[in-house]
């Protein structure tokens, strides 16, 4: 007793409590001590003084504090850290929760744990708002960090080639530098919700096991009680708990004779309770075709009615239902193949095909096929569907840029989705969730939704800042709700749409409404640019340089860009187009206009929806 600070009456009120709190009260009882702890701190600091690190009866004690930070293009990171950061914050430790876009990099020396969690864009790169810290920590001036306690949670997608390069990149880099993993990296598929989950608990255990104080400090008979994160809790409808939503207008938004067919969905949340800004996106979770369910189901030989296992819990469904709703079957990735390959072990082709040295070969089948051709190439029927189902990923849902504002419409939501279908190696192939809602979701119908929030993509806090809006095809679909958002509102500040398609006459998408806006003055200008309409394809990027002198005037003017499209050709071909008008109007060198467009993105001035 007499190195314990309690005396034996209090020892014995702890020894009766502990055992009785929950898990929940144990954290609550943590992070109130914590607080007294902080209170009791003298308030006559100097500001900017760094608080003299506690003492232990055995010197100081290790940090608590943390820093997590997120590089999100869709706000899938941005939610995961948030989560990580309550869980810290639960135990007791005083988190600081940032964009990489935000923090500033030359306090990296002054972090003892850092919790980076990053996805992965396009060809392996990193979202737009872990650029700059991405080059930093890659670059010249990036610091030694012997002192730093680091781990790293990837978000990426295994059918593309460099899954999760961008985590990858960040842990290599950063034990470069000296800092030591408290908790491996964790690379997640899209199916991200389990192993983030469990890489937050480990993170959550070994700083706690790190950070805790000597044995010797607790009183005796006690066991200090290990710190467990809180159950995650959901709102009532979320991603992992779709609303079931009914469908109330489904509209082709061509006219006849187009070759494309993009749908305009009216989709009720009538008692969900979801909320949603314009720059968020809807997530559907879609069903995989009829036809190559069932066609699959045939080349393999199988019973649709037979029970498989679609959950790790023993979970079990038809394997009809399954293939509709459950599993991914139109994507193959590298690690099926080898876990079929291991599957299939007397199937000497498929053996050769996963094999090391053959990666490029392996590259190239995986490109543009799905599971039937998988099974029909190299003669799979018979595989056991008790055994092959399990190997396939959960279907992921598809994320669509909402294209209305609540303010105007109250308790719906819409979607601006163009059907994709196309042939290659010798069938006709489906985009799952645009052929589902294109042919399948009929008025009355009932598709899984779930609102996914992007802080990366939104209007300004200011409505007089004039904001540039890119978007050709169904890219146009947030601008749709910006305008609404702004009409509704009153918002004075200057609009300019920049809008592409192929036809004129047949693929004006929103027509009527965007002239309605112009002669409103809630859309202050429109440029437009339809490809096939004359010999020379023009695109946004080419009208954007036409009206270089008002563009460059308007960025002068503090407008805030946004971009939405694809990722591969249309974005690119956009900043590159902006960074020439900052050297041709504003005179700058290239290394310039870089800087001046970096500046535009950290200022937020410069947001990209892309894909």
């Amino acid at each position: 007793m007499t190195n314990s600070p309690f005396h034996q009456e209090q020892v014995e009120w702890l020894n009766r409590l502990l055992p009785t709190l929950s898990d929940t009260q144990r954290i609550w009882l943590s992070g109130y001590l914590t607080a007294l702890q902080s209170a009791a701190v003298p308030a006559a600091a100097a500001p900017g003084a760094v608080p003299a690190a506690p003492q232990t009866a055995n010197g100081p004690a290790a940090s608590k504090e943390a820093t997590v930070l997120f590089g999100s293009q869709t706000g899938n990171s941005q939610g995961l850290a948030k989560k990580l950061s309550k869980q810290l914050e639960a135990q007791g430790f005083q988190v600081t929760l940032a964009s990489m876009s935000d923090f500033k990099p030359n306090n990296l020396k002054k972090i003892e744990n850092l919790f980076l969690v990053v996805s992965t864009h396009g060809e392996g790169e990193p979202p737009d708002n872990a650029i700059s810290f991405y080059e930093f920590l890659h670059g010249k001036r990036a610091p030694q960090l012997e002192g730093l306690r680091f781990s790293v949670l990837a978000l990426g997608d295994t059918s593309y080639e460099f899954f999760c390069k961008t985590g990858k990149d960040f842990d290599k880099r950063l034990e470069a530098l000296g800092g030591k993993r408290l908790v491996p990296r964790v690379d997640c598929d899209v199916d991200f919700a389990e192993p983030a989950a469990e890489w937050m608990k480990r993170v959550a255990g070994a700083l706690s096991e790190a950070t805790a104080p000597p044995a010797s400090a607790a009183a005796p008979g006690i066991t200090p009680a290990a710190a467990t994160p809180p159950a995650e809790t959901d709102s009532e409808y979320s991603r992992s708990n779709p609303f079931q939503a009914e469908v109330l207008e489904n509209l082709n938004l061509n006219g006849r004779g187009s070759d494309k067919e993009t749908r305009h969905l009216e989709i009720s949340l009538e008692g969900s309770n979801l909320q949603y800004e314009p720059g968020d996106s809807l997530g559907i979770y879609p069903e995989n075709h009829p036809k190559l369910v069932d066609e699959l189901i045939g080349a393999m030989g199988w019973k649709a009615d037979d029970p498989v296992p679609v959950q790790k819990n023993g979970e079990q469904l038809p394997l009809r239902e399954a293939l509709l709703r459950r599993c991914e079957i139109t994507v193959l990735t590298k690690p099926l193949l080898e876990q079929t390959a291991k599957l299939a072990s007397t199937n000497g082709k498929l053996q050769d095909l996963v094999k090391a040295g053959r990666e490029q070969e392996l590259k190239a089948y995986i490109q543009g096929r799905d599971l039937l051709d998988l099974v029909q190439d190299y003669s799979l029927k018979g595989l056991p569907a008790a055994e092959l189902v399990p190997l396939l990923r959960k279907l992921p849902p598809r994320l669509y840029s909402i294209s209305s504002s609540s303010k105007t419409t109250p308790d719906e939501v819409h979607v601006t989705v163009s059907a994709v279908r196309y042939e290659a190696h010798g069938r006709e192939r489906y985009g799952v969730c645009s052929v589902h809602l294109a042919e399948r979701a009929e008025p009355g119908t009932k598709l899984p939704v779930f609102v996914q929030h992007n802080p990366n993509f939104k209007l300004p806090d200011n409505p007089d800042t004039p904001i540039l809006m890119i978007g050709p095809g169904t890219g146009v679909a947030p601008f749709r709700a910006f305008l609404m958002d702004r009409e509704e509102s009153g918002a004075e500040g200057k609009t300019w749409l920049f809008f592409g398609d192929r036809r004129f006459r047949t693929d004006f998408l929103y027509q009527t409404e965007f002239q309605r806006w112009l002669k409103d003055g809630v859309l202050t200008r429109m440029d437009v640019a339809f490809s096939r309409d004359s010999d020379r394809k023009v695109y946004v990027q080419h009208r954007m340089l036409e009206r270089s002198r008002e563009l460059y005037q308007w960025l002068q003017e503090g407008a805030c860009v946004y971009v939405c499209g694809d990722e591969k050709h249309m974005a690119h071909d956009v900043h590159a187009a902006l960074a020439e008008i900052l050297k041709s109007e504003g005179g700058m060198s290239d290394e310039q206009a870089a800087e001046y467009l970096n500046g535009m993105r950290q200022d937020k001035r410069y947001q990209r929806d892309v894909y």
